[in-house]
């Protein structure tokens, strides 16, 4: 589980912004737990696995996680 937060701030066209924001609430979820299931899944995704850390390839029981 991580301990702290960091800001990412991202430029994104404004319709592509709300139609990601509709359909994030269609799934009774927020952006930022999307945003950062995309990108813990990218990480697992593209390291190799020396690079992978044990903390990011152990299952999360958070909700934002899907698990």
């Amino acid at each position: 589980m991580e301990n702290r937060t960091a800001r990412l701030t991202v430029l994104i066209d404004p319709r592509k912004k709300q139609l990601f924001e509709d359909l994030c609430a269609r799934q009774d979820l927020n952006t930022s737990q999307v945003v950062r299931r995309l990108i813990r899944q990218y990480l697992l995704d593209h390291l190799s696995d020396e690079e992978t850390p044990d903390w990011l390839r152990a299952p999360s029981s958070r909700r934002e996680e899907g698990k």
